[in-house]
Parts: structure tokens; C-alpha cells; sequence
């Protein structure tokens, strides 16, 4: 058996984390490992190489394992769109929208998809780290399960339970989560890790005793608490800034279904910048740089936005010479219309856009999803610019006519994107991960900061390795290697 999977008892137990870090051991140790998550509902995604779609946390994994990405990373991925609604994609492919109860249905052909990604990494690699969904212990999804035991019964693989102690209960958690599985699904467990721990570890041995003996399963290690960690997020917006010398402020409207809000990462890791999520009945306030990012429900979003005080906040911000950024869904959103005829997203069929720029959007059937680079032409600087595209609309208006940025060579033909208004106060642009390279970043922020902030060092990449390999020491440092590679026959 080369494949190995983490299951967690709750939500953000720490299984994408392990995941990342077990698969960065492996590959320092020369080991061929591929990340693998059957089925994960995020509205952070990634393109792969080959224009395919998949879960932001199997990217961060296929990074930690020195791998290129592939759509067999993440061959189930469902954004959701509504409370009870989510687009399916399949293989790196939207299929189609589909309403919960619809999709339980759906699950017996989705394992399919699952096992055939499965077989195939199993012929290409030497290991297989596996990450399951929430809780193996979810009664009422058990049936036709496919993201966590269900995937395992079927092809017989050893399962890791991970648990986050600094929660409390984690006795109770592991213990619990246990009870709820079947005979055979508790045969596959071969052992525990406990997250996030903080203080004496001989305080914590005899309850670790107990659990052993309880349980009969052993305890493959006890992780710290890693203050200061920041890697991709999976889903939840990560809120902690690190600010050292403020430069610029940034505020980020944090729309309902917001979307690829790593794009700002960057920023919020740079210690020149404060950035700020601004949430629900939040007022935007004293800022230099307004960003309306991505959105999986974009027509949703903009009338939520609508709602809210920020759009005569925008307004004013502009009066007074503030900058505005439109990232994706975002950018639909300064136009004068979008337009969603065969309801893509939304039940709506159009909606009246903020009108700060002229040009108007309509919601297609095709996705494009792409790795683009090219030229970033802002206050008269030409730099090289890289970064992704995921999106459903074709935008189209006089405003486009003076670019964001020009493509070096776009697989659909695309020649430019987006668009720089004319006083110079606006940028709207599709493109993902635009801050991700230093010197794009920099151009964009002595933009946004009207020449204050010149420069910038931080490197997204630079800081991620270092992450990546801050996280495979601890694994080293404080698991049972020799166990969980056995448990791979390593």
C-alpha cells in the first residue's frame, strides 16, 4: 500500500496542514509524492498547467511535494454558489450547478472521477498523501461518501485521525470519532496526531496513556502550536496582518462569496502593508487602496455590496484621489451592467454595476481558466507580470480600450486585460495571483500609494518555502516517521 490518509474530527483539525508537511518530508527524503484530495468544497482554486481547476490546498501540497499540479490532486471540487447549491467540477472541469440533495445523488458517478485520478497517481508515484473532508463522522453524509471513508474502504487504505487540542475536547473528539465508524472503517486507523499543542508534553502523557489504551490505537505524535505559520488557506479568510513598518493601508471588501482571497496574501504578509478585511456593516473608513476581489456569485455579491454604505464610500474615496482595484469579479463589478442570461451563477439575469467604468459583462457558459504572463503597463511603467485566470464572463466597452495588461501569449488568443481609468484612480484586471512577484507587486503598489511605497522584497514564494520547510521539521521533530512511513511500506 503506498497511499495514506489524514482524516480529521472536525473542520480545520489541521489535515491539509499534515498533509503539506508530510508530503515535503517525503520529498526531501527523494521520495515521488502526489497529494490527493477526492473531494473539496472551497471557493480558493487553482489552474493547473494544463487549464484544469482544482483546491487551493492541493496546490500548497503539490508545492511542499515538488510536483507540478494536476487535476488528479483534486479531481472532486465543488464551489459553492449558494447555501445550498455549488458548481461541480470534474477533473478540473465545471459540469454543472448542482443543489445538495442533487448532488448526494451524483456521488456514485463522482467516485468514479476519484478512483480513476487514484489509479492513475498510484502508477505514477511512490507514495500518496490523502486529505479527507471535515469528519469521517458525519452521520448524516455517510451514504455514498466519498471524501473520506468512503474513499478509503474502497481502496483499502491506512487512515491517520488528526485532532486540534487547542480547541479543547480533543480526548472526547478522538475517542468519539472513532466510535461512529464502523468495524472495518476503525480497522483502517492505524493511529492518531493531536495539533496545536501548547505547554509541557509530560503534562499531556498520561492522557495520551489513556487514549492508547482505550482505543488500542497509538499515537503517532503530538505537533506544537507554530505561532506565526501562514501558509495558502484552504477556505477560511486568514485575518492575522503583519505589519512593521506601515507604507500603504489596503482595505478588502469581504464579499459573501468571496473568492481566491490568497491573491492577497502577499499583502497582508508584507510588513509595509496593513490590509484589513472589511466585513459585514463595516464602514471602509480612511484608506489608501479599496479592492473589490473575486466572487463566485458575482451578481450576489454586488447587490450585497450595494446594500452596504461602500458603494457611496467608493464614491467619495475616488473624489478625494483614493485607488480603486477590481480583481476578477471585482473588475465585473465597476462596469455598468452584468448580465447572467443563462442564470451561470445566479437566478438574476442582470443587475446595474457600480458605473466607474464603461463597459459591461455577460456570464457565459465556457470558463476560462488559464496560467497567463505578459507586460503590467501602470503610472508609465512596463514590468513583467504572471498570474492565473479563473472566470465565467466576457467583459466588453470603451474602458477596456486602454489595458491593465497585454499578453505575452494567452492560450485562448487574448491579447490584452482589463483596463487603467483615465484619471488614473482605477485598475480592473482578471488576473489572479498579481501580487504574487515582487517587482509586479511593487509597480501596482507605488501606484495604489501615489509613489510612497517604490519597492518591495517580500517574495510570496520565498516566504512559502520557508513555511514549507518550517513545517517538515516540526513533522520530523515531533511524529513517528518510521511508523508513518511504514504505514506506506517506505
Amino acid at each position: 500500500m503506498k497511499t495514506l490518509m489524514v482524516q480529521g474530527t472536525t473542520s480545520d483539525a489541521g489535515k491539509s496542514t499534515l498533509v503539506a508537511g508530510l508530503c515535503r518530508v517525503l520529498a526531501r527524503l527523494g521520495v515521488k509524492v502526489a497529494p490527493f484530495k477526492p473531494q473539496n468544497m472551497a471557493l480558493n482554486s487553482a489552474v493547473t498547467p494544463c487549464g484544469g481547476e482544482i483546491g487551493r490546498a492541493q496546490a500548497l501540497q503539490a508545492i511542499a511535494a515538488k510536483q507540478p499540479l494536476s487535476t488528479d490532486f483534486n479531481p472532486i471540487l465543488l464551489k459553492p454558489n449558494s447555501d445550498t447549491g455549488a458548481q461541480v467540477i470534474i477533473h478540473g472541469r465545471a459540469i454543472s450547478n448542482m443543489e445538495a440533495a442533487k448532488y448526494h445523488d451524483y456521488k456514485k458517478v463522482a467516485m468514479q472521477a476519484v478512483l480513476e485520478s487514484h489509479q492513475r497517481l498510484a502508477s505514477d508515484f511512490d507514495a500518496i498523501m490523502v486529505e479527507g473532508a471535515g469528519s469521517p463522522a458525519e452521520i448524516n453524509l455517510r451514504e455514498n461518501d466519498i471524501a473520506n471513508m468512503g474513499f478509503a474502504c474502497e481502496v483499502d487504505c491506512p487512515v491517520i485521525i488528526i485532532a486540534d487540542i487547542d480547541k479543547g475536547g480533543v480526548f472526547a473528539h478522538l475517542v468519539g470519532t472513532l466510535m461512529l465508524l464502523s468495524e472495518y472503517e476503525q480497522s483502517l486507523v492505524q493511529g492518531f496526531v493531536i495539533n496545536r499543542f501548547r505547554g509541557d508534553i509530560a503534562l499531556l502523557q498520561s492522557g495520551l496513556d489513556w487514549l492508547e489504551e482505550k482505543t488500542g490505537k497509538p499515537v503517532l505524535g503530538v505537533l506544537p502550536y507554530m505561532h506565526g505559520l501562514n501558509i495558502d488557506a484552504e477556505d477560511a479568510v486568514a485575518m492575522n496582518n503583519v505589519v512593521t513598518d506601515k507604507q500603504l493601508t489596503v482595505s478588502v471588501l469581504l464579499l459573501p462569496h468571496i473568492s481566491n482571497h490568497t491573491d492577497f496574501d502577499s499583502l497582508r504578509l508584507n510588513p509595509q502593508i496593513d490590509l484589513r478585511y472589511v466585513k459585514h456593516t463595516e464602514q471602509i473608513g480612511q484608506t489608501d487602496l479599496i479592492i473589490i476581489p473575486g466572487s463566485k456569485n458575482v451578481i450576489n455579491d454586488l447587490a450585497f455590496l450595494q446594500t452596504q454604505t461602500w458603494q457611496t464610500e467608493i464614491k467619495r474615496h475616488l473624489r478625494y484621489g483614493g485607488k480603486v482595484l477590481g480583481v476578477c469579479g471585482g473588475l465585473q463589478m465597476l462596469g455598468k451592467r452584468i448580465c447572467d442570461p443563462d442564470a451561470i451563477e445566479s437566478s438574476q439575469s442582470e443587475i446595474t454595476g457600480l458605473g466607474l467604468a464603461d463597459f459591461e459583462t455577460k456570464l457565459t457558459q465556457t470558463k476560462t481558466l488559464t496560467q497567463v504572463q505578459g507586460k503590467c503597463v501602470i503610472n508609465q511603467q512596463s514590468v513583467d507580470i504572471k498570474g492565473y485566470e479563473i472566470h465565467c464572463g466576457q467583459s466588453s466597452g470603451p474602458a477596456l480600450e486602454r489595458p491593465f495588461m497585454y499578453f505575452s501569449d494567452h492560450p485562448q488568443g487574448f491579447l490584452k486585460d482589463g483596463f487603467i481609468s483615465d484619471d488614473n484612480l482605477i485598475v480592473g484586471t482578471y488576473l489572479h495571483g498579481l501580487f504574487d512577484e515582487p517587482k509586479a507587486a511593487a509597480a501596482i503598489l507605488n501606484w495604489a500609494s501615489n509613489g510612497r511605497l517604490t519597492e518591495t522584497n517580500f517574495s510570496l514564494d520565498e516566504h512559502r518555502e520557508k513555511q514549507l520547510e518550517w513545517l517538515a521539521d516540526e513533522c520530523e521533530a515531533h511524529l513517528d516517521m518510521n511508523k508513518i512511513k511504514a504505514l506506506i511500506n517506505l
